[in-house]
């Protein structure tokens, strides 16, 4: 055991050093058309990178150390919500009892691994612990995106004993907020209602909303808040929380409110739902995965496409791009673009502005990650296609690149 825990670190570390040689190399990159995540397209662009980071845009004809003429480039694409731990056992169920510590960090790996690339390089976990030992695996050469995670979730009961029915006071819910923080919490994620498998109604109270959200606010971190129904949206985004998932229940009222108080908002519609129904017998009998749980599951499946057209229409609204991708998702994590566009209505250079320069915002990182721009790092994808005619092009990754260091290369 002992001599293959030294083999790992020291095939990590060879990676890592591969990588930072990587990334400290110029290199330049000829592509037929680039799509800066801004809105913007240009064609028949060479692009510069050196120290990891994109140093220049423009043209020429010589020499270039990859040629990818044939191809669109876009910016590195963004999950806001992801579960990168989450996977199935080796029975092929949701259902991980008997797994080691180093099982699930090995399975976070392979999703680390197929959601990068598949040209997603920066992800949001929400998130547990054993985010953070995934992260330093990437960190250290593993294959992976960009890695923020919320350390834990809190909801109405955080902080009180495990097990108990007693709902926690305001200060317990502050309390918890700075212990995720000193834990290395990126952002706090909160449940503001139940799951959609339990109906989705509120379940933390106005005064619990204000004081996670506060704190939060108070520590300097983002608040990305679980909420269904239109009551806990409304909470939520009245106690200053910065970003709304799901909203499956959402109203034009409440659609409005998100975009008067500048909250952002992450409709999940294309690939979470789907993704348990297609996998329902892996899920099965575990926790509130019952029949009735997925009865409801099918049920608001058309509803989501339509409150996410409503949401289109609500002037201002700042919608961001996150999947929810559990157990047999990852990887796949494209499949919510292609459903906002093909039956939500979005426009695809909206739909890759919300999973770029839009998501990067809400993460306060647009002077880092989320365009084509010079000094910002090379977070670089090409695809077989124009996703602007056909949105399923994003499908067909041929490059990925990362911080300066090449992930993927379908051209060698």
């Amino acid at each position: 055991m002992t001599r293959v825990l030294l083999s790992i670190v020291l095939l990590c570390s060879a990676a890592a050093v591969l990588t930072r040689a990587q990334a400290s190399k110029p290199v330049t990159i000829r592509v037929g058309k680039l799509i800066d995540g801004r809105g913007g397209v240009q064609q028949n662009v060479v692009v510069r990178v050196d120290g990891g980071k994109i140093a220049s845009l423009g043209k020429g004809n010589g020499p270039v150390t990859y040629d990818l003429s044939k191809y669109t480039l876009l910016p590195g694409f963004i999950d806001m919500h992801v579960h990168i731990l989450w996977h199935f056992g080796k029975d092929g169920r949701f259902d991980n009892r008997g797994e080691t510590p180093e099982d699930r960090i090995n399975a976070g790996l392979e999703n680390a691994r197929v959601t990068a690339m598949n040209g997603f390089t920066t992800v949001q976990s929400v998130g547990e612990a054993g985010d953070l030992d995934l992260r330093k695996r990437i960190e250290a050469g593993a294959p992976g995106p960009r890695l923020l995670t919320s350390v834990r979730q809190i909801n109405e009961r955080t902080g009180t004993q495990r097990g108990s029915n007693t709902l926690a006071t305001p200060d317990q819910l502050r309390q918890a907020v700075r212990e995720a923080k000193t834990a290395g919490a990126d952002l706090i994620k909160i449940f503001a209602s139940a799951s959609i498998r339990d109906g989705g109604k509120q379940t933390m109270s106005d005064e619990q909303l204000q004081a996670a959200c506060g704190e939060a606010n108070a520590a300097g971190l983002r608040s990305l808040v679980h909420a269904h129904s239109p009551e806990s949206i409304r909470a939520s985004v009245l106690a200053g929380c910065t970003q709304i998932e799901h909203g499956n229940f959402a109203t034009e009222d409440v659609l409005k409110l998100m975009a008067d108080k500048g909250a952002y908002f992450d409709p999940n519609i294309g690939l979470v739902l789907q993704n348990y129904i297609e996998n329902k017998q892996k899920f099965l009998g575990i926790g509130n995965y019952t029949e009735e749980g997925f009865a409801a599951m099918e049920k608001v499946l058309p509803g989501v496409v339509e409150m996410f057209r409503k949401a289109l229409k609500t002037p201002n609204l700042k919608i961001v791009y996150g999947t929810d991708a559990v157990a047999g998702a990852h990887g796949r994590n494209i499949e919510e673009a292609v459903v906002r566009v093909k039956d939500g209505g979005q426009k695809p250079m909206d739909a890759i502005v919300s999973m770029t320069s839009r998501s990067a915002e809400a993460m306060r990182m647009k002077d880092t990650i989320g365009a084509i721009a010079p000094g910002l790092q090379a977070d670089l994808v090409a695809v077989d296609g124009d996703p602007l005619a056909d949105i399923t092009a994003l499908r067909r990754v041929v490059f990925v690149m990362k911080g300066g260091a090449t992930l993927r290369n379908d051209q060698r």
